[in-house]
This record gives C-alpha cells, structure tokens and sequence, in this order.
C-alpha cells in the first residue's frame, strides 16, 4: 500500500525555498551595488538609473551595458573601463550619440 503524500509539508517545503531563494537574490543585488561602487548614490538615484535601464528598448545600449557587465564579472572592469569609456566615447562621437552626464554613454 502507497503511503499518502502530505501535501501541507511539500507546500510548506515549497514555500520555504521560495522565500531562500527571495532572500539569496536580494542579498546578491545588494552585493553587486556595492561591489559597483554604486553605493556611493543615494537612493533615489538608483532608482531613477534603474528606472531608465528598465525602460530602455535600444538592443544597441542594452548590449553594451551587457558587454561591460560581462567584463566586470571576468575582472577586466576596473582598469579597463577607462580604455572602454574612450572606444564609447569616441564611438558616439561618430555616431551623433552624446555621452550622458555620468560620461558614460548609455548609462543612465
């Protein structure tokens, strides 16, 4: 005879590895704000960039603001960025893009 499933401890079981889960993703956005040196602004302003990241439908920008992700998880963003923020300058230059007020074009 098959033993009956307790289903209130699965859900249970479920809902407590929700909220792990919950709880793991918030701790690693707060660490990659840090790890960014982006704790230096204040509330609002990220939230405002984060706001304009969200709403940006440009693939062009969002790609880029992908390759410098990638390039700082590989370690290469801390000295190399200057060197990037140059090509992306000088790029939007040609293009008829203007940096945004941070220098950085693209960043919000």
């Amino acid at each position: 005879m098959r033993k009956p499933r307790d289903y209130d401890a699965e859900l249970k079981a479920l809902e407590l590895k929700a909220k792990e889960l919950k709880t793991r993703k918030v701790q690693q956005l707060g660490e990659l704000v840090i790890a960014t040196g982006a704790d230096g602004f204040s509330a609002e302003e990220l939230v405002g960039a984060l706001i304009v990241l969200a709403e940006t439908t440009d693939t062009a920008k969002r790609e880029a603001w992908s390759k410098r992700g990638a390039a700082f998880f590989q370690g290469r963003s801390r000295k190399p960025a200057k060197a990037i923020d140059r090509d992306a300058k000088s790029a939007a230059a040609q293009s008829g893009g203007t940096p945004s007020a941070s220098g950085h074009p693209g960043a919000a």
